[in-house]
């Protein structure tokens, strides 16, 4: 409409002719971008309209008119079917999108801002923004045997990498439960996998956690990043594997089998687990990310704020868009003082709301 009420106002004032009328039909084009089929056909009725009009003000030959005008009702329509086009395909963009959505929540469950003794964060972006969903992993339950958790990255993108994903959280679920050993948990994994993955080539790293008792944390390190520990000092320490093992889904080629780390893991201690796309992530300069070092700028005793200020110094990072998947699920071990003051502070509340 501003491009159509332009050339009108620089005819009416230049009297042009014919220079200007053919930019008229600028309008039902740029018009098919953002309208639907009605609105692109009323802008070119009205551009046809006011295209005669001007026309004949300005003496302009029939003819020349007549060929202007057609070209004008030939944009309309092409614009109009675009426009229609365009919004199916946005209806099916949303409907791929509702499920994917509907898969990630199946996959990915939200995980509580407490579980067992944990406060508990998880930010998870796929590099796919329109799928909503990738080969990234992750999980934490409680288990009779303690709180147990899972973040893991599947080699390869698209449904293939999602399946994969899906047969580990799976086989996590229900071996957590089911095995008083990590590594026996660990070891279930692996067997399942070296029977279902498509390809000798595929693989799946990932970390293993789990809290058996009271100031001991167990770690398992399949081929993964090291998670990185927070003392409730501040300082960050990556927990590197003592043994280094194969990813999940290699343990047959190489032999080697994983060993379980026993860290002590006291009040006020936090562990990060994440996945490459977080420390692979580069910006313009071809530079990293640093992760321990904007963990050590951002650590608080909030989870939740914590990973909110590492993803979005992350996206500053690399501009605004990674190009890989990318997970943090961030627990913290609070101090019994804190748990005594927010069981202290809940009968007051209720007292005053009583008064």
């Amino acid at each position: 409409m501003l491009i159509v009420s332009v050339v009108v106002l620089v005819d009416a004032f230049g009297g042009a002719g014919m220079i200007w009328l053919p930019l008229l039909a600028a309008g039902p084009a740029l018009a098919a971008t953002t309208n639907g089929p009605c609105g692109v056909l009323c802008v070119g009725l009205l551009a046809a309209v006011l295209g005669a009009t001007l026309g004949a003000q300005d003496g302009v030959p029939a003819s020349e008119l007549a060929a202007v005008l057609s070209a004008l009702v030939a944009v309309t329509l092409a614009s109009g079917l675009a426009s229609a086009l365009r919004g199916r395909r946005e209806r099916v963009l949303a409907a791929v999108r509702s499920v994917a959505e509907a898969a990630q929540h199946a996959l990915l469950k939200p995980v509580p801002e407490t579980v067992g003794p944990f406060r508990v964060a998880v930010r998870y972006s796929a590099a796919a923004a329109e799928a909503r969903i990738g080969g990234d992993l992750y999980a934490l339950i409680p288990t009779p045997y303690g709180v147990r958790m899972i973040v893991g990255d599947v080699r390869g993108k698209g449904l293939t990498a999602v399946g994969t994903a899906a047969l580990v959280l799976g086989i996590f679920r229900e071996a957590a439960y089911d095995e008083p050993d990590l590594l026996a948990v660990v070891g279930r994994i692996e067997r399942s996998l070296a029977r279902n993955l498509a390809s000798d080539d595929d693989f799946v790293t990932a970390v293993v956690a789990g809290y058996p008792r009271e100031g001991h944390l167990e770690v398992v390190n399949c081929g993964h990043a090291p998670p990185l520990l927070v003392r409730a000092s501040g300082s960050v320490v990556a927990v590197d594997p003592t043994h280094p093992a194969p990813p999940l889904g290699l343990r047959a080629l190489s032999g080697e089998v994983p060993s379980l780390q026993v860290l002590p893991f006291a009040d006020g201690d936090q562990l990060l687990l994440y996945t490459d796309g977080v420390t692979e992530a580069r910006d313009h300069g071809r530079e990293f990310y640093p992760l321990a070092e904007g963990l050590e700028r951002h650590v608080c005793d909030e989870p939740a704020r914590t990973l909110t200020a590492l993803h979005d110094e992350l996206l500053g990072h690399v501009g605004g868009r990674l190009h890989d998947d990318a997970a943090l699920l961030l627990l913290r071990k609070p101090a019994r003082s804190e748990a005594v003051g927010a069981v202290s502070r809940y009968p007051a509340a209720r007292s005053s709301a009583l008064m």
